[in-house]
């Protein structure tokens, strides 16, 4: 038998060496960006709630319009965009409601899984503009999410609340439409 040239021998080991480090090197960096806290593509247009904050646990009290509570836990699971408006709610709060209703709107058939609840007194002009179509219109009994409603005139906040109640995250006073409907596309599936 023939003995292996040691120079072949280091060349295929090198080679091998090369072919593991082409598939070991690129999960090495994602793991090492992921331990640093870089995530790609994870990051809301909302800001997220901080501490966290559940409203069935607060036993945070919503009436609607019609004299009834609101359920935080529905019958099936569904997050609620709740519209908060600062006062005055006049033509840009009702352009970002209606931007808001829009993105649900973009949902599709996914739609049925988000509700939309506004807080506070409605627009002036809310019944021709066809604003009860969409939302449920209530009061927080208790103020307990005065700490996110806007206290500019015309403008108007949101939450994003999981269907057990949580918070998610906070859309202040002037956020971009576009940013909610790409998390609303992103957290219902």
């Amino acid at each position: 038998m023939k003995a292996a040239d040691p120079a072949a021998v280091r060349k295929s080991r090198i080679f091998l060496l090369l072919i593991v480090l082409a598939f070991v090197a690129p999960m090495i960096v994602a793991g090492l960006l992921s331990w640093s806290g870089w995530q790609p593509g994870t990051k809301g247009n909302g800001e997220p709630i901080l501490p966290q904050r559940n409203f069935v646990d607060e036993q945070l009290r919503v009436q609607l319009a019609n004299g009834q509570p609101y359920a935080w836990r529905d019958s099936e699971p569904r997050l609620t965009l709740v519209a908060l408006a600062g006062p005055d709610c006049a033509t840009q709060c009702l352009a970002a409601l209606t931007s808001m209703a829009a993105a649900r709107v973009t949902l599709n058939r996914n739609q049925s899984r988000l509700r939309l609840l506004y807080l506070g007194t409605p627009p002036a002009n809310d019944a021709r503009d066809g604003m009860r179509n969409y939302w449920q219109l209530g009061e927080d009994v208790d103020g307990k999410l005065a700490a996110f409603r806007p206290s500019a005139p015309d403008s108007v906040s949101a939450l994003l609340v999981e269907s057990n109640g949580t918070a998610l995250s906070l859309y202040r006073a002037g956020f971009d439409p576009s940013g909610l409907r790409k998390d609303l596309q992103k957290v219902i599936k």
